[in-house]
């Protein structure tokens, strides 16, 4: 059942999985939508990315589970892994969308139409295309990633993207020749696996997919590149060999799989938190990567992208027409602290693995190098000292016991404690 309309019209910019989101919940809420894209054509490319269960409820509202049921054989199901989350085929994952939004439900996206200017007044908003034409509409969604130029507009000034200092390799081929090999060939015999290898500063995730016909990974690694005129590069195999050298022959044996011309290098773009998402009218706002980028390591970029798209589309539908300024202002600080705590995962899980002490803990000898000064000061305590807290604790004086209150009536039985563990 189609909603009804508001006379809203939203303008995107990408139709990345951000914008084709917003696209498709502004159309979804009864909004006119149409998308602006800077790509010629849309390019299948392989990789993993990762959705988890926020983003498998959007996806769930799209044609009464019809979407879903097109993603289901595109999917690695990790729940027999432990993890809540799903990976997937980023390109044909993106098809799927793309194709949904276009010929589904009909919304125009127009490709090969970079956008060079951003513009907009206290009544409307819009964008100039390369070829010269000016596009307006009631509001402009800016999800053309992390080099966006609505965020020159909204900011006053031009935000410089900077180096994590992390770079990842990655690397999407056909597993046939990982199936020949007697080392590798354990992971594609098995259907669809999830492999992962953390050490000092490096992790490595390796993945097979489509029933063990094709393969995935990347490898996170340190890197402080100068990323002012690109951050994406063909990789050399010879130096992610370099960094695995040390370790599990496995990897090795995979990465020696890997046909040089898969390799991408990738520089882990960053930007601290900006200070505002939306321009000075309210007409204009920031979306996905051109708000907030992430890291690989939260496995939530694309969702939380997602999430902005849904939560703006509610927005501009509760405010309605004569109050666009005001739904994206809601739209902002209904997602701003949000995202904020979100992307910081990004963070902690990747110093979480990277930063661990791997050093063996051993118990004998750390008896042995510490038992005497310990061992000492308790000797040398007066005999009748209480004892005090273990090292590294406080000591907290014991709770006083509860009063009991009066009972007048006949005693009770004493019940049986039920145990802490089932």
């Amino acid at each position: 059942m189609s909603a009804p309309k508001t006379g809203i019209k939203v303008i995107v910019v990408g139709a990345g999985f951000g914008g084709l989101c917003a696209a498709i919940e502004c159309q979804r809420q009864g909004h006119d939508v149409e998308i602006y894209e800077n790509f010629p054509q849309l390019k299948v490319l392989g990789d993993i990315i990762s959705f988890g269960a926020n983003a498998g409820r959007i996806f769930y509202r799209w044609g009464d589970g019809e979407v879903v049921r097109r993603l289901k054989p595109l999917t690695i199901d990790l729940k027999g892994y432990g993890f809540r989350i799903h990976k997937y085929d980023t390109g044909e994952l993106h098809k799927v969308i793309f194709d949904y939004a276009r010929d589904d439900l009909g919304i125009p996206i127009h490709l090969d139409n970079p956008v060079t200017e951003y513009f907009e007044d206290e009544n409307h908003a819009g964008v100039v295309l390369k070829n010269g034409k000016r596009v307006t509409g009631d509001v402009v969604i800016g999800a053309d990633g992390v080099r966006s130029k609505a965020r020159e507009l909204v900011l006053g000034y031009f935000d410089k993207p900077k180096s994590s200092g992390y770079a990842v390799w990655r690397a999407w081929f056909p597993a046939s020749e990982m199936a020949k090999d007697p080392r590798t060939k354990e992971f594609c015999e098995h259907g669809d696996t999830f492999n992962g290898w953390i050490g000092q500063d490096v992790h490595f995730l390796f993945s097979t997919i489509k029933g063990g016909k094709n393969c995935s990974w990347v490898l996170t690694h340190k890197d402080d590149h100068d990323i002012d005129e690109s951050w994406s590069f063909p990789g050399k195999i010879e130096d992610v060999k370099a960094v695995l050298k040390d370790w599990d022959p496995l990897c090795t044996a995979i990465i020696e799989k890997t046909p040089p011309s898969a390799l991408v290098d990738w520089k882990l773009v960053y930007r601290d938190p900006l200070p505002k998402w939306i321009s000075k009218h309210g007409r204009i706002a920031l979306l996905g990567d051109s708000a907030h980028p992430f890291l690989p390591t939260s496995a939530q970029g694309a969702t939380q992208s997602m999430e902005d798209g849904v939560t703006m589309a509610v927005c501009l539908k509760r405010a309605g027409k004569g109050n666009v300024p005001a739904a994206v202002k809601t739209y902002q600080d209904l997602r701003y602290e949000r995202v904020g705590k979100v992307q910081k995962t990004g963070e902690t899980t990747r110093d979480l693995w990277h930063k661990t002490d791997w050093e063996k803990f051993d118990a004998e000898k750390h008896a042995e190098d510490n038992f005497a000064d310990v061992f000492k000061a308790h000797v040398d305590a007066p005999a009748d000292a209480e004892a005090a807290a273990p090292l590294g604790m406080s000591a907290n004086p014991p709770p006083s016991p509860p009063k009991r209150k009066q009972d007048n009536s006949v005693q009770r039985k004493k019940k049986t404690p039920l145990p802490l563990i089932d």
